[in-house]
């Protein structure tokens, strides 16, 4: 079994009061000529009251003997038809910072145990079309931790992800590659792996 059994059966209109997780709005605003103009995008209202953040994305390194190594899952996403690679992610629940948020799905996604480094600024993932917005928690996993030598990860019942590591220095290229095979890359690691690439050609 893996996320590749995956497929769709139908799709069909969804009502806003049937929906859960996302919600479509009709936007009025003034343009800055003083047009009034209209804006149709989506927006998710599982956000906690306490929090200025919907979730996490997690970029977990393991320290390695032969290079740092990133942690990579696979998980098929509906919206696309396809399996998608992803970094380590989930929504923040209720009382939890973004830190805490990352330390937690890593675990329950990954079964390792990390220690967070830093986090990003808020970043909105797509702007034009929702107000979904996350933080990027850096997490560094240490191997010889003996929590990080048997892992257990505490899937739910409909999560089906595949977790595999890719070295830090060849992610743009792994990316490539699995784009090739039919894999879809989402574009948190995307552009990570781009911008790994735009250092080593600036010699950051």
């Amino acid at each position: 079994m893996s996320a590749a059994d995956s497929k769709i059966l139908k799709t069909e209109p969804l009502k806003n009061e049937d929906a859960k997780w996302t919600k479509l709005i009709l936007t009025t605003y003034k343009d800055p000529k003083g047009s009034t103009r209209t804006w149709e995008h989506a927006e998710r209202p599982t956000r906690p009251k306490d929090s200025l953040v919907d979730g996490v994305g997690i970029v977990a390194i393991l320290e390695q003997e032969s290079g740092p190594e990133i942690i990579l899952q696979k998980q098929y996403r509906p919206p696309i038809d396809k399996v998608t690679i992803e970094v380590p992610a989930g929504l923040i629940d209720a009382g939890e910072t973004a830190e805490q948020a990352a330390v937690r799905e890593l675990k329950e996604e990954t079964g390792y145990v990390g220690v967070v480094s830093q986090s990003s600024p808020v970043m909105f993932n797509d702007p034009g079309f929702c107000n979904t917005n996350l933080k990027m928690v850096h997490v560094t996993i240490d191997m010889s931790d003996p929590a990080n030598q048997d892992l257990k990860p505490e899937l739910e019942e409909n999560e089906f992800i595949e977790v595999f590591t890719v070295k830090l220095a060849n992610l743009w290229e792994e990316c490539t590659k699995l784009e090739k095979e039919g894999y879809a890359i989402d574009a948190r690691i995307g552009t990570l792996a781009e911008g790994i690439e735009i250092a080593k050609r600036w010699k950051f």
